[in-house]
């Protein structure tokens, strides 16, 4: 194979231009047996082949530096650069990252993992390159979705002003996770459908190359004679007006024309961008037709694409769907929102029930925060679904547009706590934290599936912003005995008895019942609480527990900092000084990938931990 002979990147400089498809598909059939043992990000790999083949052929890396945006297409990458051991424990705990790390290798010259980013970092790194008088070049991969997000506009508004070379590549496959929308989607769709321009541009600039003497120097002279072209044949020629030259667009699939192109761009001295035509999941029948599934995929047979675990009971975001759908049918003020992630936050359903209450803004968090608001400001009841992880994009909406007005915005926060492979990026750890800080607002997490119900049902009659976080993965159907009506503010009450107290929030709640069961087969009374709120926290609850136990854990899937134990501590060292307090939660850090089970136990939130904590700071010293 080809491909075992790819050792570093300047290896495939040693392939004859007839071998380039070859080793196209050796890469493609390696990552499609991979990804389906591992899972891992399919689609979007597949359809950057050739575009990685032809950067790392035009190129000469690590020297040159590839800036991933968001990085989950970066696995050929990976390969061309010596790493293909590493994917047989892709995204598993200490095995190799799904998306570009620095300290991995020095092929990476970006961390990467949240979208629109790249262009900023690659222009860091130029405007770094000439202050160090370097000589390397710098680029950025973007993709057009991710080009929707409002930070990709302001790095190219800036790049507009550089005056060395700085290369950025448009991967325009027509999607993002899901479709893409907006009017970046359909401008980018008008310059695909202009194949005159470019074949225009290259008959223009072999005829003139032909002519003796003059050929070439008129040929070179090109610029302002193209940007006519392009105006006439272009609708907007939005890259060329902001003074970023535009080359494309090109055959995405076509190794040599893109070395081509990239050794012309190399030799413009500003801001170029080449405009690459790609198809995601190409190569893989079930991947091209349904790109949106294998965006990100669990381990599936490769035959019929079908996962190989099926789905036993539905997951917190099934659950969530099932229930906004039915509460929006009751109630016409109820709208959803989404940045390009309706398969991801379960809104696809509310999608095709009520399209002209459903919003899909693009990557755009900020802009879907603050346009929620607005919303509520006119008298509808707006939900916000999105990932635990990308709401800290929106961060400064939520406070400023959202709670200083006191908006009846709700927030469901998907992926909440740990999410696993993904790594650092993804990891929905921070949420508590950082929300708990904004005044105004309030925020509530579900022990398991009908809780969510409950709580949803809750908030979308709440006159006042609320967040309600979620995990990924399977909605815990445990302890559905226990339904107490969900009241402001108020915790739930599971299990009452006396020394030791669980005071459990969400997905925690689960990991309490098993600790609770542990202890009493030892003969140690527990108390088990369902917090439900993180604020306001329901110190009645609080104050109950104090007067008749010596012991209160607090138990969550957030960072310790900020989060919801902190708040308990403070309140129970002020009030009752003399009982004791353990906090289980995340540590000040952040947590890479791995399977979810094996980081619990690692940092120290699984069950048997809970017990030994338990044991080391109170029973032992209590004998």
């Amino acid at each position: 194979m080809l491909l075992d002979h790819i050792k570093q990147s300047s290896d495939i400089k040693k392939l004859k231009e007839d071998q380039y498809p070859e080793l196209a598909r050796e890469i493609r059939q390696f990552l499609i047996e991979k990804i389906s043992k591992t899972g891992g990000h399919l689609a979007s790999n597949l359809g950057v082949v050739e575009l990685t083949m032809a950067l790392h052929l035009a190129f000469d890396l690590p020297k040159d530096k590839i800036v991933w945006d968001v990085g989950h297409q970066a696995y050929t990458h990976k390969l061309l650069s010596g790493r293909k051991a590493g994917f047989d424990d892709l995204r598993q705990f200490g095995g190799m990252s799904g998306f570009p790390k620095r300290k991995e290798s020095p092929y990476d010259a970006f961390d990467t993992g949240h979208s629109s980013t790249s262009i900023s970092a690659g222009l860091g790194l130029a405007q770094a390159r000439e202050i160090t008088e370097e000589d390397y070049s710098v680029i950025s991969v973007i993709g057009d979705g991710a080009l929707t997000g409002g930070m990709a506009y302001e790095a190219l508004n800036n790049a507009a002003q550089i005056r060395k070379n700085f290369i950025i590549v448009l991967n325009d496959n027509e999607m993002s996770i899901s479709r893409n929308v907006g009017g970046m989607s359909k401008y980018l769709s008008s310059v695909r459908t202009k194949e005159g321009y470019a074949e225009l541009k290259l008959r223009v600039e072999r005829t003139l190359s032909a002519i003796p003497v003059i050929g070439r120097p008129l040929a070179c002279g090109l610029y302002q004679l193209k940007n006519g072209i392009k105006q006439f044949l272009v609708p907007g020629m939005l890259f060329e007006d902001m003074g970023i030259t535009y080359l494309g667009p090109v055959d995405g699939h076509n190794v040599q024309e893109m070395i081509r192109v990239f050794k012309e761009a190399k030799r413009v001295q500003h801001a170029v961008l080449v405009h690459v035509i790609t198809k995601k999941g190409k190569g893989y029948k079930p991947a091209e037709e349904n790109p949106a599934r294998f965006h990100g995929v669990e381990p599936f047979d490769i035959k019929t694409g079908n996962p190989l675990k099926k789905k036993e009971f539905p997951s917190y975001t099934d659950v969530f769907s099932e229930k906004i759908c039915e509460l929006a049918g009751k109630n016409k003020r109820i709208v959803a929102l989404t940045a390009a992630m309706p398969d991801g936050t379960g809104l696809t359903k509310f999608a095709k029930e009520f399209p002209k209450r459903f919003f899909d803004v693009g990557i755009a968090e900020a802009h879907e925060v603050t346009s929620a608001a607005g919303m509520a400001a006119a008298g509808l009841k707006p939900v916000v679904a999105v990932y635990s992880s990308f709401l800290q994009r929106g961060y400064d909406q939520v406070l400023h547009d959202v709670c200083i007005q006191d908006l009846p915005v709700l927030f469901a926060i998907d992926r909440a706590g740990l999410v696993g492979s993904d790594g650092e990026t993804h990891q929905g750890i921070f949420d508590i934290s950082f929300l708990s800080l904004v005044p105004g607002m309030n925020i509530m997490a579900p022990k398991n599936c009908w809780e969510l119900q409950d709580m949803l049902e809750f908030g979308v009659n709440f006159d006042a912003p609320l967040a309600i976080r979620y995990p990924r993965g399977q909605a815990y159907r445990g302890l559905e005995e226990f339904r107490t009506p969900v009241e402001y503010g108020k915790a739930e009450m599971l299990y009452e008895e006396s020394e030791i107290a669980l005071f459990a929030l969400g997905s925690m709640v689960s990991t309490g019942e098993h600790v609770r069961e542990k202890l009493k087969e030892k003969g140690q009374p527990c108390t088990l609480v369902n917090a439900r709120f993180v604020k306001p926290l329901d110190t009645d609850m609080i104050d109950r527990l104090c007067m008749t136990h010596k012991l209160i854990v607090t138990m969550e899937e957030n960072v310790l900092r900020g989060g919801m134990g902190m708040y308990v501590t403070k309140y129970i060292h002020e009030k009752y000084p003399e009982i004791c307090v353990i906090q289980i939660a995340l540590p000040d850090a952040y947590v890479e990938h791995g399977n979810v089970s094996v980081l619990r136990e690692m940092l120290g939130i699984n069950s048997d931990s809970v017990i030994r904590r338990i044991e080391t700071e109170f029973l032992n010293e209590k004998r």
